[in-house]
């Protein structure tokens, strides 16, 4: 079940409490009694952790990555290899 904050401005106090989705909204300040309760609405503490959820049409196929990888690395040898061919010897 979640937590919900609730502040009341008459007493200056907050709450935490926890109650079904289905239940409702209080209004009642546990602490002074007076219905002046109001139900503080924040962030969502949500975590996403790992590559992904979806995997769909939008991303790259396996294979179209592959060949753009290969052809970086093929230009990249071929750039090294002109660079290292070009020595001179002292006379």
């Amino acid at each position: 079940m979640p937590t919900y904050e609730y502040v009341c401005p008459e007493c200056d106090t907050k709450h935490e409490i926890v109650q079904s989705m289905s239940d409702p909204t209080l209004t009642t300040c546990p602490s002074c009694g007076k219905e002046s309760l109001k139900k503080q609405f924040t962030g969502v503490g949500v975590m996403f952790k790992g590559s992904g959820f979806y995997r769909n049409d939008s991303r790259e196929s396996s294979s179209a990555k592959k060949s753009t990888s290969d052809s970086t690395s093929s230009t990249a040898a071929s750039t090294s290899g002109s660079s290292t061919t070009t020595s001179s010897t002292p006379a």
